[in-house]
């Protein structure tokens, strides 16, 4: 059992045997020679006059550069030890400042050795003066900065590495996504039609997409989607929907029943993998002999509604309500909708990056409201006309801009018997 008295007996010596227990053997180390800590330090240390010229310099300093103390010291200025670009550094950089302020702290130099290698070192100088500040001697300590270039170097090089990585996988991404965009749309008798697909960063492959195809029965297919998420997987999910939009309707020509095979692709995909959702507009053109123009089917899942700008001058959505995301459940709703479009008329299809950029210095969302009285001051508008006022207010949101957009837009040319259309007033901005 211990007492009070055991916890405050002193600490048993350490090792006879290391010396350090012995008093004697620690006055000597508390007694070592001020001048022995000079020339043994683990930097070195140097003392020059005012004009550069060398007064002193410990052992350490010596043996980094391979010079004799008798070669240095009243023999050399400071400068004499640098290297070419060194010396230029310390008269133009240097030695101001160290005039100007007194002291300089951490500056990068390079001393030159005995055998012409080359010494990266730390510098930190004082200016030591009179009782009137005339200056009497400059001090200073080196710090061996090899190590320290090494890695300096070699994080240079990481940098370097991780940017040529960065463009080639921007190459690589801006490769696939070409891949899964048509290189050009079809020009479809008797329409104007116009696309645009803004990438948000170049560094990651988006998931938006459109097409514009002929069907065998003389109609034309349309679809405009967008995968939820980014980066190969979202390619992969681009790429099956497109095969199966397009392939399907060959055997259907129902934009909803298109739709709602797409879907059932898309949930026994997700039953082996992480889910991936998209959203989809998809719709057919047929020629309206009678009427003149087309006959446009719109189908929609989860999607946000077309805009309809009419010859007229007005503009508003094609709703297709109760249309579900694809790829969630697998008897999703598939919501329809059929419309004329008449000579003069345009229609606008895109994606949620659109709506979902951040105004310019509000940060609040652009939003279908203002996408609508934009569309609505557009009006009347050829699909030319339509994509290049958008791509004008994508521009205007600049750092807003933070998810791909694609825009579908197709128009009907006004028939010359209806003589000059109204040229379009004037389109919104990001900002308003």
């Amino acid at each position: 059992m211990t007492s009070a008295a055991d916890d405050h007996r002193p600490d048993p010596d350490p090792d006879p045997a290391s010396g350090y227990g012995d008093p004697a053997a620690l006055e000597a180390l508390a007694e070592e020679s001020a001048e022995d800590l000079y020339e043994n330090a683990p930097c070195g240390y140097l003392s020059t006059l005012p004009d550069g010229r060398i007064i002193k310099i410990n052992a350490t300093l010596l043996g980094w550069l391979g010079h004799r103390r008798e070669d240095v010291v009243g023999r050399k200025r400071f400068a004499d030890l640098l290297t070419v670009g060194g010396r230029l550094y310390h008269e133009t950089h240097f030695a101001p400042l160290l005039r100007m302020q007194k002291e300089v702290r951490a500056i990068a130099l390079e001393l030159r050795t005995a055998g012409g290698g080359r010494l990266p070192v730390l510098v930190n100088s004082v200016v030591r003066t009179d009782p009137a500040g005339k200056p009497l001697l400059i001090r200073s300590t080196v710090f061996d900065a090899r190590d320290r270039r090494s890695y300096e170097k070699e994080l240079l090089r990481a940098r370097h590495e991780a940017e040529r990585e960065r463009r080639r996988l921007a190459r690589v991404t801006a490769t696939l996504q070409r891949t899964l965009l048509p290189p050009a749309l079809e020009p479809v008798p008797g329409l104007d039609v116009a696309a645009l697909y803004r990438i948000a960063s170049p560094d990651e492959v988006g998931g938006d997409f459109y097409d514009l195809f002929p069907r065998a029965d003389g109609a034309w297919a349309l679809f405009l989607g967008d995968v939820r998420g980014k980066g190969a997987e979202a390619a992969v999910v681009t790429s099956l929907a497109r095969y199966t939009l397009r392939s399907g309707t060959v055997y259907d020509p129902d934009p909803a029943a298109v739709l709602r095979h797409l879907n059932a692709v898309l949930t026994a995909e997700n039953e082996d993998r992480e889910p991936h959702f998209l959203t989809i507009i998809m719709g057919t053109l047929v020629p309206d002999t009678d009427r003149g123009g087309f006959r446009l089917t719109l189908a929609g899942g989860g999607h946000p509604p077309a805009l309809l700008l009419r010859a007229d001058g007005t503009a508003h959505q094609l709703e297709t309500p109760g249309g579900q995301l694809l790829g969630v459940v697998p008897d999703a709703d598939m919501a329809e909708t059929t419309v004329h479009l008449a000579p003069g008329d345009s229609l606008l299809l895109y994606t949620d990056g659109l709506t979902e950029a951040r105004i310019h210095g509000t940060g609040q969302r652009y939003g279908d409201e203002a996408l609508l009285d934009f569309a609505a001051h557009l009006a009347p508008a050829t699909a030319q006309e339509v994509v290049a006022a958008v791509r004008r207010l994508l521009d205007g949101f600049g750092p807003g801009l933070d998810d791909d957009t694609a825009v579908l837009a197709i128009g009907v040319p006004a028939s010359p018997r209806d003589g000059v259309r109204n040229p379009p007033r004037p389109g919104g901005s990001a900002t308003r």
